[in-house]
Parts: C-alpha cells; structure tokens; sequence
C-alpha cells in the first residue's frame, strides 16, 4: 500500500525541498492544472541498490504528497542487458518498501510510436543515418573546449535518410553499421547536443519484443519522449543528467510533445560500498558475493535480506533529503536508522556466539530438576509481554564472560565473583576445571536460591549480568556476522581495483547455541527482527533448515567501526 499524503501541517513544521517548491510554484502558477504525475523509470539490467530505494520514496513521496500518481516504466530498450527475473526483482522491492504504482509501463510499449517520432524529425530535416564508425563518431565530436566536426553524411536527404532507416528496421543491416542522429549542434559547447545518436542497429532478442525489432532507441530519445507519452509532470533524474536536459527539452519542442518538466537531484552516496550496477553485477559473476541478495550488499534485496526493515529505509531516505550537489553518506546513518527502530520493537532473546561456549555447572542446583524463567520480551515495549526460558543445572555462556585474572573493573564472571544470569539467579564461581592442554572446559558455580529474578529476597548486589542458554533446551544454529563490504570510506574514489579494497573481514561465520522458543518462533512467522542479548540485531535467513537454523546480523548494538578505523 502506497503511503498515506503527508499533510499540510507536517508540511509546515519542516523547510520544503528545493523539488517541491519548484512543484509548489508550477501548481500556483496553473502548470497541467495543478496536477503531478510522476515516475520511477529502472532499466531491468540488475537487482535496485539503496540509491534506487532514495529515487523511488522521492517519486512516489512526492506524488503521494500532492495527491498525484506515479507511473513505474522500465526503459528496456537494451535487449542485451535485461531480464525478466530484473523486472519481477524490481516490482517486488517497490512494493517491499511499502508503495504502488498506478500504472506499469515498459519504454517497448512505445517502440512503435518513438520509431515514428525518429521519422518526424527526419523529415523535419533533423536527423540523419550515419555510417561511421563509433571511433570515427567520437572524434568528429571533438572536445569540451573544441567544436565537432561535420562529416559526409549529415547532408543526405530527407528521402535518402528514410530509406535507409527504414532499411535498418527492416534488418538489412549488421550490428553498428548505421546509427541514426539528431542533427542539432556540432559546434555547441554542451556536447551532448553534438548530433547524438538516437538509434542503433541491436540484433538481440528482447525480452518482451522477442526479435520484433533488430534497432532501438538510445535513453536520452526515449525517456523524454515516454515522459511525454504518459503526460509525467515532473521526471526527476539524478544529477548526471543535468547536462542532457537541453537534449531532453529539444526532443519536445521539435517533436510538439507534452511538455514534461526535467529536475536534477543529488544521487545516493554510500560510505565503504560502490553504487554502479556494473560493478554490482561484477561482484556477482566472479563470485565475491553469494548473489544479488547476498547481505553485503547494498541492493534492497540484500538489505532485506540481512534484517533492514521498509521503515528503517525510509526513515534514512527522510533524513538524508534532496540535495542538489552530490555528497558522500556515512553508512552509519543507515544503520542508526535500523537500531533506532529495532530497539523499540525487536524482543531480546539469548544467544551464545562461541564455537566452544563455556559450560557452566550449578552444582548446588538438583539434578535433573528444571524451571521456566519468566524474561521480558522488550524493556522499551512493556505490552511485549514476558516468555518462557528454560532453566536447568547446565547452562552455556560465552567464553568473553570469564576471565581467570581480570582486570579492575571488570564486572563479569571470575573466580570467586559473582553475577546474575539474566532472568534467572545470582551464581558464583567456586571452581574452574581445564583440559590436559591447560584450555578452560567448564565452570563449577552455586546458585543463590533466594536471587531468582522477579523475587529476589537475597539483599545481594551484584554489578555484572550475563546471558545464558540452558545446554539440555540449547538448539545450535549458525550466525552470520556480517560487516561493511569494502574496507576504504569512498572505494569509487579510490584509483586502485575496486575489488581490491574488499573487506576480507565483511563475513564471520560461527557457531552458535540459542533458546527454543527462538527458533521456533521465527520459523512459524511470529518473529522477524530480533535482538541477541549484548550481542546485536539478527534475522533468521533463508538458508535456514530444520537441522541448522542461519541468522544473519543485521546491526551491531553500537557502531564499533569508527572507533576502530581510528585505532588503525
């Protein structure tokens, strides 16, 4: 469900960006009758990174905003790089974020109608078949601070011009033997208006067209002219169409279309990720990730896959803003996002990350004797209730939580101290026992009766809790500690191989013993986002099985990258 308008007075509690004052103006001054349509246009080449999630709560944000509408389109008109599996990935994401779209276009519904406005502008005189070569074309451009230069074939026909192109819709001709070009401006300073080129020759199967067409458009002819077509009010672009703009408005005016209204905004930069698809798809195919969804990355199927929730991606959309210049995002904000919410809703649950969790034996506890501690679900929350947590004789705990010879200050479990199992009992260390090799294998503790959690008459204070996980009710599952990808602040910054700056430390896989009650909730749907007690954000995976349960983490409790950056 599309979210609902924001209303006048959120309005008026915060500064209006520098979009809807432009929208603000066009409705006061009567454009389109006060009416804004907008659109969120994907080429289906790859899976929507968290870039493409800030362009799609600013369309439809806006839309929602002035009780517009907002079209999704893809601009499938390379046949070589899309797929349907991009297509159905994209609608799916759209909706995951938490919105709709009035009507679905593809740029190939129009294939017809902007064949004939290729024509149009032929027999105005403006446009024209090229035979040369791309390396040829790119040269006769000339530079920024050079004109471009004429060539042999900008001076054909009208009649000739049609016949060839027509022939080149026809299949007479191989791949990049023609192109067809506006005529324009070779001499303009911006040189996008140098004669581009709005067709090519594509032998390719489409795949909605199938082999239909053998030539396609360019983007710059087709997405002006599809805003056109649907009557889109506003086409917001990121910034690096801010030169194609003259280009865009060109196409308009020769072609007598609706006049759509092109507004540059300030792409997505994230901190120690890269936001180019190319890359994305690089790290895919050679095998750097595990696939599109992998947890690392930044594409909303990763993000939702390692626990990041709709709101929390809205949320850091929100704060971010529009800009109009480019800036770099820290990371952390994203991930301030996702705690801020989690911390209000995720209930705290028990899990000990260690691949040789100590056991610790309460030796004054009955044998065989077992009770259900009552634990609440979530302090920020009271009307998240309490569950039920086995208790017995044995109980896990990490190993970080014992140290022989501590230091001051260190209010966890060592000889002789005592601590409270959260929930649970005040216990005491009275015996450690080692291995042959000298390795810690287990702790020999008693128990205060009197301490249990809830009905505590022991007079006992103690400064350190700890969690635990009873080790007969134990159920052991695989966690997934996942970190930042790449290991630099800006690797697209940076001149050295971007697959060079990956972080080798970005996954950590270890063992892990948590309660019952936790596995079996997140696989009956009950529970999605949950916390491990002291340890962090995670979210039961996919991979999941019923022998072996996987949880991936979504966030640290705190963020323990900047501080370590600077201890490096």
């Amino acid at each position: 469900m599309t979210e609902a308008p924001r209303d006048s007075d959120e309005r008026t509690e915060r500064s209006l960006n520098f979009i809807e004052q432009i929208v603000d103006e066009d409705i006061a001054a009567g454009k389109n009758g006060g009416r804004v349509h907008t659109r969120f246009p994907p080429e289906p080449n790859g899976y929507l990174h968290i870039g493409h999630a800030k362009s799609i709560c600013l369309n439809f944000g806006l839309a929602d905003e002035y009780g517009g509408q907002t079209n999704l389109r893809f601009d499938d008109t390379n046949p070589v790089t899309e797929d349907t599996e991009y297509v159905d990935s994209i609608k799916n994401d759209v909706r995951w974020l938490g919105f709709d779209w009035e009507n679905e276009f593809y740029a190939s519904d129009y294939f017809e109608q902007i064949y004939q406005f290729a024509e149009t502008l032929i027999q105005k005189g403006l446009a024209y078949v090229d035979d040369s070569t791309a390396e040829e074309i790119s040269a006769q451009k000339g530079t920024p601070t050079e004109p471009g230069r004429l060539n042999q074939y900008r001076d054909r026909s009208v009649a000739e011009n049609l016949d060839l192109f027509r022939r080149m819709r026809a299949g007479d001709y191989p791949d990049s033997a023609k192109v067809l070009r506006a005529k324009v401006d070779m001499a303009s300073p911006n040189m996008q208006l140098r004669d581009p080129i709005i067709y090519r020759i594509k032998h390719a199967h489409h795949h909605r067209t199938g082999d239909a067409w053998c030539i396609y458009p360019m983007y710059d002819f087709a997405h002006g002219q599809s805003d056109a077509i649907e009557h889109i009010t506003h086409s917001l672009c990121t910034l690096e169409f801010e030169v194609h703009r003259p280009l865009y408005e060109w196409f308009i005016q020769q072609l007598e279309l609706f006049p759509s209204r092109q507004i540059e905004f300030a792409r997505l930069n994230l901190t120690y990720t890269v936001m180019s698809k190319r890359k994305l798809k690089q790290l895919v195919e050679e095998k750097h990730v595990s696939g599109w969804d992998d947890p690392r990355m930044p594409t909303i199927a990763g993000i939702r896959r390692r626990g990041y929730t709709p709101a929390s991606i809205r949320e850091f959309c929100d704060r971010i803003g529009i800009a109009k210049r480019d800036n770099l995002i820290d990371v952390g904000l994203l991930e301030f996002c996702i705690r801020e919410e989690l911390n209000r809703t995720a209930p705290r649950l028990m899990a000990v990350l260690d691949e040789k969790p100590l056991k610790l034996v309460i030796t004054n506890y009955d044998l065989g004797r077992e009770e259900i501690m009552h634990i609440e679900n979530n302090p920020e929350d009271p009307s998240a209730g309490v569950r039920d947590v086995p208790f017995s004789r044995e109980v896990y705990i990490e190993r970080d939580d014992f140290m022989e010879n501590p230091p001051k200050k260190f209010f966890r479990l060592f000889p002789g101290g005592m601590v409270r199992l959260k929930g649970a009992y005040i216990i005491k260390c009275e015996e450690v026992v080692k291995d042959n090799a000298g390795e810690i294998i287990e702790l020999r503790c008693t128990y205060i009766p009197e301490s249990r959690s809830g009905s505590d008459t022991s007079g006992i204070n103690v400064k350190g809790t700890i969690h635990w996980v009873s080790v007969p009710h134990a159920v052991e599952a695989e966690v997934r500690l996942y970190d930042r990808l790449f290991s630099v602040e800006n690797p697209a910054a940076d001149e050295r191989d971007f697959k060079e700056l990956i972080n080798p430390n970005s996954l950590e896989t270890v063992r892990a013993f948590v309660e019952p009650a936790l596995v079996a909730a997140t696989r009956s749907g009950s529970l999605t986002n949950v916390q491990f007690m002291r340890k962090g954000y995670f979210i039961l995976d996919a991979d999941s099985t019923d022998a072996l349960p996987v949880f991936n983490r979504t966030a640290t409790l705190k963020d323990g990258w900047a501080k370590e950056q600077k201890k490096g």
